[in-house]
């Protein structure tokens, strides 16, 4: 069976239509460059593809090791297996998440290794996991969270002072030390050798936006796919070799006032000949930490209290708090799990800020 590590795919086919990435450069947002700066916060209904961001070798190691842990025996994996109770923490089974309104299974899975433990090894916060990732976590797993930390503070920053808040207030919000939902996490798809009508129709993870703030993917195979703004669209990303995409979350959407949009994303079956191969990607998601109010920063933001006052007669619903982020995290870690599914409706509860009936916002930052 073809393999990621072990085996060269084909290219990503030059016939299929792409979502138009924006690429920035984190080294220049990295030397304080104010035309890249801008450039990050303009048009940001656009994926972002980040180029520079110096964490190549911590990504290569990570998806090695992810590799590593999905060939182990499936009994052994599902000794770690995260249940159905909101835990998001060790591996998750393919067919344990519903990929869509019908309670369609997912096909994927998933290793996730918790912030909180990889900063306080050799200590456990939240949980043990497999011989194999716990020998790993100080030559893999430490370096790749640090860094990707270190990315994700930086991108948060710059978005902090397009919005106009003071300096250190998405530093205060995404404390590192503070208990958080912030993971590693490792994803695998088999491969969709003769699946045709899964290429459009099924997704392998189904429809959603982003529970945090900040995502740092990395993709070596097709399947991700966007939701093109204002369309019922889906669109491929292509991934592009050594970046990253950077990818907006719920908790953004909610601080900014809806300013700042998550876009809504999902995993299908690679295109043409790539859909033969396992497909592999990994992503760091920052999020704030748990005790954090999620409401619009209306007093600290003038930007975000002007824009919630021109655009809504009513600011009761804009300015609604949505809860912490660990219950917010809990709530929709529960209704993504298959038992918990009663239907339709329960499966859109998983969805967040920018689900199909709610994508309501009409501007973004650089379209003011």
């Amino acid at each position: 069976m073809p393999g990621l590590i072990t085996d060269m795919p084909p290219s990503f086919p030059e016939d299929i239509a792409t979502h138009p990435l924006l690429v920035i450069d984190y080294a220049l947002i990295q030397a304080g460059d104010a035309g890249e700066k801008d450039r990050f916060t303009s048009r940001l209904r656009l994926h972002r593809s980040l180029k520079n961001h110096g964490a190549e070798t911590e990504v290569d190691a990570l998806f090695q090791l992810g590799k590593e842990f999905m060939e182990l025996p499936l009994e052994q994996k599902m000794e770690y297996e995260e249940g159905d109770d909101g835990m998001q923490f060790g591996y998750k089974a393919a067919g344990h998440h519903t990929a869509d309104e019908r309670g369609t299974l997912d096909a994927t899975e998933f290793l996730d290794v918790a912030k909180d433990d990889v900063l306080a090894f050799p200590t456990p916060v939240h949980r043990t996991y497999p011989a194999l990732v716990a020998a790993a976590f100080p030559t893999v797993l430490v370096p790749f969270v640090h860094k990707s930390l270190a990315v994700n503070a930086a991108l948060l920053a710059v978005l902090g002072e397009k919005l106009g808040l003071p300096d250190g207030t998405m530093e205060r919000l995404h404390i590192p030390e503070e208990r958080s939902g912030c993971v590693a996490r490792v994803i695998k798809t088999p491969p969709q050798v003769g699946a045709a009508q899964v290429l459009e129709d099924q997704a392998l993870l189904g429809a959603h936006t982003d529970f945090g703030s900040l995502s740092f993917l990395h993709n070596r195979l097709g399947g991700l796919q966007v939701l093109a703004p204002a369309t019922e669209k889906w669109q491929y990303v292509r991934p592009l070799p050594g970046h990253a995409i950077c990818n907006v979350g719920d908790a953004l959407n909610i601080f900014s006032g809806g300013l700042i949009r998550s876009n809504m994303h999902r995993v299908v079956a690679p295109p043409k000949a790539q859909a033969a191969f396992e497909r592999y990607s990994l992503a760091f998601f920052t999020r704030p930490h748990d005790s954090v109010v999620l409401r619009p920063l209306i007093a600290e933001s003038v930007v975000v209290a002007q824009a919630i006052a021109e655009r809504h007669q009513d600011g009761t619903a804009a300015t609604q708090e949505k809860g912490t982020a660990g219950e917010w995290l809990l709530r929709r870690l529960k209704n993504l799990r298959t038992a918990h599914y009663h239907g339709a409706e329960s499966y859109r509860k998983h969805l967040g800020t920018e689900d199909y009936g709610r994508i309501v916002q009409t501007q973004t930052i650089g379209e003011m």
